[in-house]
């Protein structure tokens, strides 16, 4: 799938539901089994090139991706103004891609209303500077309206979805630099 900005996603999948099942915990199951009865060692950290642990790559994504939706959810949509706080939190061909969207979606006179909140989120891995992660969120109170107040919200949409999210280290300071349909985009919340 294309990079797009979140808006795009947004409302992309505003308008349509997606029907695959998540299937959560398989790994973790399938390496107890193979466990055994003996207990395990304990994980040693694997450190990356930006932080000094998975757990600490994961808890600054987070911390990030928060940020960024609080961001999301003040920005409005008639008032160009109020997009720039988002851009602190992306990078690259994303942030591009967002300001290129956050322009048309002005220009075609686009109102959001309501909140996005982050249901889930969950580190998936940690290389180098790059940090992926996977959310769901619950966007049951989101809407997206035209110029003549009409919905853009198909009524069947479900009220969470999953992204995967990934994440770029530069500088000390991790930045959304693509966010994507999770391939398996139904949340278990």
């Amino acid at each position: 799938m294309p990079r797009r900005s979140r808006y795009r996603v947004e409302v992309n999948l505003l308008r349509t539901a997606p029907t695959p099942v998540v299937a959560l915990g398989v790994l973790a199951l399938a390496g107890a089994l193979l466990a055994g009865c003996s207990p395990a060692p304990e994980p040693t950290p694997t450190p990356t090139a930006a932080f000094a642990s998975e757990e600490e790559a994961f808890a600054a994504a987070e911390e990030t991706y928060r940020a960024y939706i609080d961001a999301f959810n003040a920005v409005d949509l008639q008032d160009p103004s109020t997009f720039e706080v988002i851009h602190a939190h992306t990078t690259g061909d994303y942030q591009a891609d967002e300001r290129r969207q956050l322009s048309e979606l002005n220009a075609e006179g686009y109102v959001r209303t309501g909140a996005i909140v982050v249901t889930e989120f969950t580190g998936v891995s940690a290389e180098g500077y790059q940090v992926v992660a996977r959310t769901c969120e619950d966007v049951s109170n989101v809407d997206f309206r035209d110029a003549t107040g009409s919905s853009l919200v198909d009524p069947d949409r479900p009220s969470t979805y999953a992204l995967e999210v990934t994440f770029q280290a530069s500088d000390g300071e991790l930045r959304i630099s693509e966010v994507e349909a999770a391939e398996e985009p139904s949340c278990t919340g």
